[in-house]
Protein backbone atom coordinates (compact mmCIF):
# COMPACT_ATOMS: atom_id res chain seq x y z
CA UNK A 1 0.00 0.00 0.00
CA UNK A 2 1.04 3.51 -0.90
CA UNK A 3 0.44 6.50 0.83
CA UNK A 4 -0.66 10.13 -0.46
CA UNK A 5 -0.70 12.88 2.27
CA UNK A 6 -2.25 16.16 0.64
CA UNK A 7 -0.20 19.01 2.11
CA UNK A 8 0.02 21.38 -0.98
CA UNK A 9 -2.56 24.00 0.52
CA UNK A 10 -2.11 28.02 2.07
CA UNK A 11 -3.30 27.49 5.40
CA UNK A 12 -5.34 30.70 5.25
CA UNK A 13 -7.70 30.16 7.74
CA UNK A 14 -4.38 29.91 10.14
CA UNK A 15 -2.84 33.64 8.97
CA UNK A 16 -0.57 34.73 10.12
CA UNK A 17 1.39 32.06 11.29
CA UNK A 18 1.29 30.03 8.27
CA UNK A 19 2.77 33.30 6.22
CA UNK A 20 6.42 31.81 6.23
CA UNK A 21 5.36 28.29 7.87
CA UNK A 22 3.26 25.83 5.50
CA UNK A 23 0.28 24.71 7.76
CA UNK A 24 1.63 20.59 8.12
CA UNK A 25 4.69 22.22 9.85
CA UNK A 26 2.68 23.94 12.47
CA UNK A 27 3.92 22.60 15.80
CA UNK A 28 2.11 21.05 17.93
CA UNK A 29 3.07 19.93 21.16
CA UNK A 30 6.55 20.19 19.70
CA UNK A 31 6.21 18.02 16.58
CA UNK A 32 5.02 19.33 13.18
CA UNK A 33 1.31 18.51 12.18
CA UNK A 34 2.70 16.33 9.41
CA UNK A 35 5.09 14.16 11.74
CA UNK A 36 2.23 13.22 13.93
CA UNK A 37 -0.01 12.29 10.53
CA UNK A 38 2.99 10.48 8.84
CA UNK A 39 3.43 8.77 12.11
CA UNK A 40 0.59 7.47 12.69
CA UNK A 41 0.00 5.54 9.36
CA UNK A 42 0.47 1.91 9.25
CA UNK A 43 3.12 0.35 7.57
CA UNK A 44 2.95 1.73 3.52
CA UNK A 45 6.15 1.31 0.72
CA UNK A 46 5.69 4.29 -0.54
CA UNK A 47 5.04 8.07 0.68
CA UNK A 48 4.06 10.38 -1.69
CA UNK A 49 3.32 14.27 -0.40
CA UNK A 50 1.62 16.68 -2.73
CA UNK A 51 3.17 20.08 -2.21
CA UNK A 52 2.77 23.35 -3.48
CA UNK A 53 2.46 26.28 -0.78
CA UNK A 54 6.74 27.06 0.94
CA UNK A 55 7.05 23.35 -0.86
CA UNK A 56 10.71 23.31 -0.11
CA UNK A 57 10.20 23.42 3.54
CA UNK A 58 8.05 20.61 3.81
CA UNK A 59 10.54 18.68 1.49
CA UNK A 60 13.17 19.90 4.05
CA UNK A 61 11.37 18.00 6.69
CA UNK A 62 10.55 14.58 4.84
CA UNK A 63 14.42 14.62 4.49
CA UNK A 64 15.11 14.19 8.08
CA UNK A 65 11.74 12.38 9.54
CA UNK A 66 12.41 9.20 10.37
CA UNK A 67 9.18 6.88 9.82
CA UNK A 68 9.08 6.34 6.15
CA UNK A 69 12.32 5.17 3.84
CA UNK A 70 10.99 5.51 0.81
CA UNK A 71 8.77 8.98 -0.37
CA UNK A 72 8.59 11.60 -2.87
CA UNK A 73 6.77 14.74 -3.19
CA UNK A 74 4.90 16.24 -6.29
CA UNK A 75 3.90 19.25 -7.35
CA UNK A 76 0.22 20.60 -7.52
CA UNK A 77 0.81 23.11 -9.96
CA UNK A 78 -2.03 25.24 -9.42
CA UNK A 79 -4.81 24.71 -6.64
CA UNK A 80 -7.26 23.28 -8.11
CA UNK A 81 -9.05 21.03 -5.39
CA UNK A 82 -8.45 17.74 -3.43
CA UNK A 83 -9.22 15.85 -6.73
CA UNK A 84 -6.46 17.57 -8.79
CA UNK A 85 -4.02 16.82 -6.01
CA UNK A 86 -4.92 13.21 -6.17
CA UNK A 87 -4.46 12.63 -9.67
CA UNK A 88 -1.57 14.47 -9.80
CA UNK A 89 -0.11 11.18 -8.51
CA UNK A 90 -1.36 8.92 -11.27
CA UNK A 91 2.51 8.56 -12.23
CA UNK A 92 4.11 7.93 -9.02
CA UNK A 93 1.55 5.34 -7.51
CA UNK A 94 2.98 2.05 -7.52
CA UNK A 95 0.76 -0.19 -5.28
CA UNK A 96 -2.64 -1.18 -5.97
CA UNK A 97 -3.80 0.26 -3.11
CA UNK A 98 -3.44 3.39 -2.25
CA UNK A 99 -4.46 5.75 1.96
CA UNK A 100 -5.21 9.58 0.85
CA UNK A 101 -5.29 11.96 4.22
CA UNK A 102 -5.34 15.39 4.33
CA UNK A 103 -2.17 16.96 6.00
CA UNK A 104 -3.38 19.40 8.13
CA UNK A 105 -5.76 17.19 11.27
CA UNK A 106 -4.57 14.59 13.85
CA UNK A 107 -5.70 11.13 13.10
CA UNK A 108 -5.75 7.69 15.24
CA UNK A 109 -3.00 4.95 14.35
CA UNK A 110 -5.64 2.49 15.07
CA UNK A 111 -8.17 4.13 13.58
CA UNK A 112 -5.88 4.40 9.97
CA UNK A 113 -4.93 0.84 10.75
CA UNK A 114 -8.52 -0.28 10.48
CA UNK A 115 -8.88 1.52 7.58
CA UNK A 116 -5.77 0.11 5.56
CA UNK A 117 -7.50 -3.72 6.09
CA UNK A 118 -10.36 -2.80 3.96
CA UNK A 119 -11.30 -2.58 0.29
CA UNK A 120 -12.18 0.83 -0.09
CA UNK A 121 -13.26 2.87 2.49
CA UNK A 122 -13.50 6.33 4.38
CA UNK A 123 -12.77 7.38 7.37
CA UNK A 124 -15.82 9.35 9.38
CA UNK A 125 -16.17 10.43 12.87
CA UNK A 126 -19.44 12.26 15.02
CA UNK A 127 -19.77 15.90 15.22
CA UNK A 128 -22.43 18.03 17.09
CA UNK A 129 -22.48 20.89 14.28
CA UNK A 130 -23.22 18.63 10.83
CA UNK A 131 -23.56 22.21 8.63
CA UNK A 132 -20.11 22.95 9.53
CA UNK A 133 -18.88 19.77 7.47
CA UNK A 134 -19.23 17.53 4.73
CA UNK A 135 -21.70 14.75 6.18
CA UNK A 136 -21.07 10.61 5.95
CA UNK A 137 -24.65 8.91 5.04
CA UNK A 138 -24.21 5.08 5.27
CA UNK A 139 -26.58 1.91 4.55
CA UNK A 140 -27.92 -0.28 7.38
CA UNK A 141 -24.22 -2.63 6.13
CA UNK A 142 -22.12 0.05 7.12
CA UNK A 143 -21.42 0.92 2.86
CA UNK A 144 -21.50 4.73 2.16
CA UNK A 145 -25.03 5.93 0.59
CA UNK A 146 -24.00 9.40 -0.01
CA UNK A 147 -21.84 12.51 1.05
CA UNK A 148 -23.72 16.19 1.82
CA UNK A 149 -21.47 19.21 2.09
CA UNK A 150 -22.53 21.15 4.84
CA UNK A 151 -26.42 20.21 5.18
CA UNK A 152 -28.13 22.45 6.99
CA UNK A 153 -31.05 21.10 9.51
CA UNK A 154 -29.92 17.61 10.34
CA UNK A 155 -29.93 16.61 14.60
CA UNK A 156 -26.86 15.90 15.82
CA UNK A 157 -24.43 13.87 16.19
CA UNK A 158 -24.16 13.17 12.40
CA UNK A 159 -21.18 11.10 10.91
CA UNK A 160 -18.27 13.67 9.75
CA UNK A 161 -15.75 13.18 6.32
CA UNK A 162 -12.38 13.73 8.53
CA UNK A 163 -10.46 13.76 5.54
CA UNK A 164 -9.01 9.76 5.32
CA UNK A 165 -9.64 7.36 2.30
CA UNK A 166 -8.53 4.01 1.24
CA UNK A 167 -8.73 3.84 -2.63
CA UNK A 168 -7.76 1.24 -4.83
CA UNK A 169 -5.55 2.40 -7.65
CA UNK A 170 -8.31 2.47 -10.22
CA UNK A 171 -9.45 5.82 -8.62
CA UNK A 172 -6.45 7.35 -11.14
CA UNK A 173 -8.77 5.89 -14.30
CA UNK A 174 -11.90 7.72 -12.90
CA UNK A 175 -12.79 11.59 -14.44
CA UNK A 176 -13.47 13.95 -12.33
CA UNK A 177 -16.55 16.90 -13.10
CA UNK A 178 -15.25 20.34 -11.95
CA UNK A 179 -17.36 21.35 -9.15
CA UNK A 180 -19.31 24.63 -8.80
CA UNK A 181 -16.80 26.17 -6.92
CA UNK A 182 -14.55 25.99 -10.01
CA UNK A 183 -11.92 22.81 -8.24
CA UNK A 184 -11.61 18.74 -8.74
CA UNK A 185 -12.91 17.35 -5.30
CA UNK A 186 -12.04 14.32 -3.92
CA UNK A 187 -15.20 13.32 -2.52
CA UNK A 188 -16.33 12.96 -6.15
CA UNK A 189 -13.74 10.09 -6.40
CA UNK A 190 -15.57 8.86 -3.66
CA UNK A 191 -19.19 8.64 -4.91
CA UNK A 192 -17.97 7.38 -8.21
CA UNK A 193 -16.25 4.51 -6.44
CA UNK A 194 -19.51 3.94 -4.04
CA UNK A 195 -21.51 3.51 -7.16
CA UNK A 196 -19.40 0.83 -8.95
CA UNK A 197 -18.73 -1.64 -5.30
CA UNK A 198 -19.33 -1.27 -1.83
CA UNK A 199 -17.20 1.75 -0.12
CA UNK A 200 -17.15 0.83 3.82
CA UNK A 201 -17.54 3.90 6.27
CA UNK A 202 -14.85 3.04 8.81
CA UNK A 203 -16.30 5.11 12.29
CA UNK A 204 -13.14 6.80 13.83
CA UNK A 205 -12.51 7.01 17.68
CA UNK A 206 -9.98 9.69 17.61
CA UNK A 207 -10.03 13.14 15.21
CA UNK A 208 -8.40 16.28 15.92
CA UNK A 209 -8.75 18.87 13.58
CA UNK A 210 -6.62 21.87 12.98
CA UNK A 211 -8.56 24.31 10.67
CA UNK A 212 -8.22 27.60 12.65
CA UNK A 213 -5.74 29.36 14.96
CA UNK A 214 -7.99 28.73 17.74
CA UNK A 215 -8.24 24.65 16.74
CA UNK A 216 -4.37 24.87 16.54
CA UNK A 217 -3.79 26.45 19.90
CA UNK A 218 -6.32 24.36 22.08
CA UNK A 219 -4.25 21.49 20.19
CA UNK A 220 -1.43 22.24 22.22
CA UNK A 221 -3.30 21.25 25.46
CA UNK A 222 -5.40 18.17 23.68
CA UNK A 223 -4.77 15.32 24.66
CA UNK A 224 -3.31 13.21 21.89
CA UNK A 225 -4.15 9.72 21.17
CA UNK A 226 -2.19 7.80 23.37
CA UNK A 227 -1.30 5.10 20.77
CA UNK A 228 0.92 7.73 18.97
Amino acid sequence: MDAIILAAGKGTRLRPFTETIPKPLLDVQGRPILDWIIGALPPVDRLVVVVNYLAEQIEAYLATQPHVRQWVTVRQTEPRGTGDALMACRDVIQSDRVMVLNGDDLMGRRDLARLSSVSMGILAHPVDDPAAFGIVFRQADGTLERLVEKPQGLPAPQLANIGAYLFPKSVFDLTLPLSPRGEYEITDAVSQLAAQAPFLVVEADYWLPIGTVTAWQSAQTANIDPVR
